[in-house]
């Protein structure tokens, strides 16, 4: 086998370690908002405990990327492509971190209307975990155009998280019940708004892995 099929291959394995790494945080994501809805306390402790699955891939995946540098010694776009894995699968790690906290959350939560009084978060949730999924497809395909349609979608989410504090200062002000788990719900969102960021760093990232740029600037 030639160096440069050796190199191939490595990275299509190393793809589709990213790819099952994506998923596992994809199903936490859904998850965290099946537990959110259901009050399920079970299902928010098997997320948090999943979260070392998450971060067992992330070695995997960073061994194999410094195996790849060391053995095959890439240049020019090669290592960009192999850089770019290294950075992705530290927003991916990131992402499955904020599955587990808002997990956490839900552990302390009661009442039956507090899913019903935040109805952004859901497709924050589903907006955001669909961000995920195709910046991680986006890589795998070394796809600039859909990376950068996929970030521009950040946006939507941030625009979802201003309702959701909107929908908290409403609760304050209408001295509801509910509006003892206002700061939970209000962090909620802000977790799901970062799983955005972090979705939107990987479409960035993959501007590196083509180009050498990132927002522009030139950096290998």
């Amino acid at each position: 086998m030639s160096a440069r099929t050796r190199f191939e291959h490595e990275m299509g394995v190393l793809k589709l370690d990213l790819i099952e790494m994506g998923r596992l945080i994809e199903q936490a994501i859904e998850d965290v908002v099946l537990a959110f809805k259901n009050q399920d306390h079970n299902l928010a402790r098997e997320i948090i405990k999943g979260d070392s699955a998450v971060n067992d891939m992330q070695h995997t995946i960073e061994s194999r990327c410094l195996a790849l540098i060391l053995r095959q010694q890439p240049v020019a776009r090669d290592l960009r492509i192999v850089s770019t894995a290294l950075k992705v699968v530290t927003d991916m790690e990131r992402i499955g971190d904020q599955a587990a906290d808002i997990a956490e959350i839900l552990l302390h939560m009661e009442g039956e209307n507090i899913f019903k009084e935040s109805i952004h978060i859901p497709e924050m949730a589903k907006i955001s975990k669909e961000m995920v999924h195709d910046a991680i497809e986006a890589f795998a395909k070394e796809d600039l155009e859909a990376a950068r349609l996929i970030a521009g979608r950040d946006d939507l989410v941030d625009e979802l998280f201003c309702k959701v504090k909107e929908d908290v200062l409403e609760m304050f002000r209408s001295g509801a019940e509910i509006s003892d788990h206002g700061i939970d719900l209000l962090m909620i969102g802000k977790y799901l708004e970062r799983v955005g960021d972090h979705a939107q760093n990987i479409c960035e990232w993959i501007e590196f892995c083509q180009k050498g740029t990132v927002n522009s600037v030139k950096i290998l």
